[in-house]
C-alpha cells in the first residue's frame, strides 16, 4: 500500500533536524556517485521513494500508517549510528524518514541516464515494490493476530448433500436428454426400417453420448442412500408444512373464537346497557307522572278547600243576615219580601255553582286516585314478575344441579360421549310426547289404593342418591 508522494518542495522544509540525525550531502550533489556504490559507481541512483521502512537502530513506526512530518526537516542516519554523510548505493541508500514541508535548501540535478536506459529505474521500482510488499505483509499479519474471531454459524451443507430442490433441478434437467433420446430412438427405428446403416450408426453414437450425459447427470440420484435421505427430508418438510398449517388453523380458530366471545360480550353489554337505560327511563317517567299527579291532586285538593271555605262563608252570611233581620225586627224595621227573595236567589245560585265545582273536583280527584292506584298496581305487578322470575331461575338452577348430580354436567358430555345414550334414555320424556305417555302408562301399572299397606306415594321429583359411605365409593362417584 504505497503512499502518494509529497511535492518536492514540501520534503525539505522546516528547521534542521537534531545533530545526532543530521547529515550532509556528498560532493557533487545527493545523487553523485560514491566509492561505496558498488556496481552502480558510474551511474547515479534515482531519487529514493518518499516513504520507506526505517533502518535498523532507528525509530520504529507502526505498519500501515504514514510517517509523521516534524518541523525538523530531512535527516539521514549514518550506518554507525553517528552523524555524517552516508555512502550512497544499493547497500546503503539514503532513506528519508521524516519529510517536512518547506523550501528546499538545494536542488538535485536530473539523473545522468536518459530516456532509453530504464534498467536502473526498473531495479529501483522493484526494490520499492518489495519493501512495500514486506511492510503490507507485516501489517496484515499484525491485523489478523489482533482480529476478533467471528461467531461461527451453521455450516453450509456440502455440495453433495441431498435436497429436494437439488433433486428437482436434476429431474428437470434430465427431461431434455430424455426427450432427445426418445427422438433419437424413433429416428433409429425409422432408419433401421429404411436400411440406412450409416445414419443409424450416427444416431446410435449420438444416443450413446446422450445416454452417458444423462447417466452422469442423474448419477447423484442413483447413489446409495440418496433417495432414502431425500424421502426423509421430503417427509420432514411435509410434516413441517402440516405443523405450520395446523398452527395457522389453530391460530385462526382462536382468533375467530376470541372474536365470537368479544361479539357476545359486546352484545351482552349492549343488552345490559339498554335494560339499564330502559329501567332508568321508566323510573323517570313514573317519577314525573307521579309528580304531575301529585301536583294536580294538590291543586284539586286546594280547590276543594276553597269551595269548602266558600260554603262556610255562605253559611256565615246567611246567619249574619238572619241576626241582622232579627235585630231590625226588634227595632220595628221590617225589610220588604222582595229583598228576602233576592237574597235567597243569590245564595241558591252560589250554592249551585259551588256544588258543581265540588263535583268536578271530586271527579278529578277520583281520576287521579285511579291513575295513581294503576301505577302502583303496575309497580306491584313488575315487582311480582321480578320475584317470580327469580324463583323460576332458582328452580331451574336447582333442576340443573339435580340433573348434573344424576346424569353429569351436560357441558362435560359431548354428543359422542359414552354416557350420552343413557342420558337420552332417561330424559326422553322431556323431548317426546309418546315417550311421556309410555312412561306414564308403565307407572300407572303399579297404582294401588291409598289404603294399601305396601303402597307408597310417587315421589314428586328425582330421587337423589345418598352420600357415599366410603372414600372408594366417593372416588368412583366423582
Amino acid at each position: 500500500m504505497s503512499q502518494p508522494p509529497l511535492p518536492f518542495g514540501a520534503r525539505f522544509a522546516g528547521p534542521p533536524p537534531p545533530p545526532q540525525y543530521r547529515c550532509f550531502p556528498p560532493p557533487g550533489g545527493l545523487f553523485a556517485p560514491s566509492p561505496a556504490a558498488g556496481p552502480f559507481a558510474g551511474a547515479q541512483l534515482p531519487p529514493p521513494p518518499p516513504f520507506l521502512p526505517p533502518p535498523a537502530g532507528g525509530p520504529e513506526l507502526p505498519p500501515g500508517r504514514p510517517l509523521p512530518l516534524p518541523a525538523g526537516g530531512p535527516y539521514f542516519p549514518a550506518p554507525g549510528g553517528g552523524c555524517g554523510p552516508a555512502p550512497l548505493g544499493r547497500e546503503a541508500a539514503p532513506r528519508l524518514l521524516y519529510p517536512a514541508p518547506g523550501p528546499p535548501p538545494w536542488q538535485p540535478g536530473p539523473p545522468p541516464w536518459g530516456e532509453g536506459s530504464a534498467e536502473p529505474r526498473e531495479a529501483a521500482e522493484g526494490e520499492e515494490e518489495a519493501a512495500l510488499r514486506q511492510r503490507d505483509e507485516l501489517w496484515l499479519a499484525q491485523f489478523l493476530a489482533h482480529r476478533r474471531p467471528r461467531p461461527r454459524g451453521f455450516p453450509p451443507p456440502p455440495p453433495g448433500a441431498p435436497s429436494p430442490s437439488r433433486a428437482r433441478q436434476l429431474a428437470a434437467g434430465a427431461l431434455r436428454p430424455v426427450a432427445q433420446l426418445a427422438g433419437l430412438c424413433r429416428a433409429m427405428r425409422q432408419l433401421e426400417a429404411a436400411g440406412d446403416e450409416a445414419g443409424w450408426g450416427q444416431a446410435h453414437g449420438q444416443a450413446r453420448a446422450l445416454l452417458s450425459e444423462l447417466r452422469e447427470q442423474v448419477r447423484p440420484l442413483r447413489e446409495p442412500g440418496y433417495l432414502g435421505e431425500l424421502r426423509r427430508k421430503a417427509e420432514k418438510a411435509r410434516k413441517r408444512r402440516l405443523r405450520l398449517r395446523k398452527r395457522k388453523q389453530e391460530a385462526e380458530a382462536a382468533r375467530e373464537e376470541e372474536a365470537a366471545r368479544a361479539a357476545e360480550r359486546e352484545a351482552r353489554i349492549d343488552r345490559w346497557r339498554a335494560k339499564c337505560v330502559q329501567e332508568v327511563e321508566e323510573k323517570n317517567r313514573e317519577r314525573e307522572l307521579k309528580a304531575a299527579a301529585d301536583s294536580v291532586l294538590s291543586e284539586v285538593r286546594k280547590k276543594q278547600a276553597d269551595t269548602k271555605r266558600m260554603v262556610d262563608i255562605l253559611r256565615a252570611l246567611e246567619k249574619l243576615r238572619k241576626l241582622r233581620k232579627e235585630a231590625a225586627g226588634r227595632k220595628g224595621v221590617c225589610p220588604p219580601p222582595s229583598a228576602d227573595e233576592d237574597f235567597e236567589h243569590h245564595i241558591e245560585r252560589l250554592r249551585t255553582l259551588i256544588r258543581k265545582r265540588t263535583e268536578l273536583y271530586e271527579a278529578e280527584e277520583r281520576a287521579l286516585r285511579v291513575m295513581l292506584e294503576g301505577e302502583q298496581e303496575e309497580e306491584r305487578k313488575r315487582e311480582m314478575e321480578k320475584k317470580q322470575k327469580k324463583e323460576r331461575e332458582k328452580l331451574l338452577q336447582q333442576k340443573r344441579d339435580i340433573d348434573s348430580k344424576l346424569f353429569g354436567d351436560p357441558d362435560e358430555f359431548p354428543l359422542n360421549h359414552l354416557l350420552q345414550p343413557f342420558r337420552q334414555y332417561y330424559l326422553q320424556a322431556e323431548q317426546s310426547v309418546p315417550a311421556l305417555i309410555q312412561i306414564r302408562h308403565e307407572w300407572d301399572q303399579y297404582l294401588v289404593p291409598a289404603d294399601h299397606p305396601e303402597g307408597s306415594c310417587i315421589p314428586p321429583g328425582w330421587v337423589l342418591p345418598t352420600l357415599p359411605t366410603s372414600d372408594t365409593w366417593a372416588t368412583a362417584v366423582r
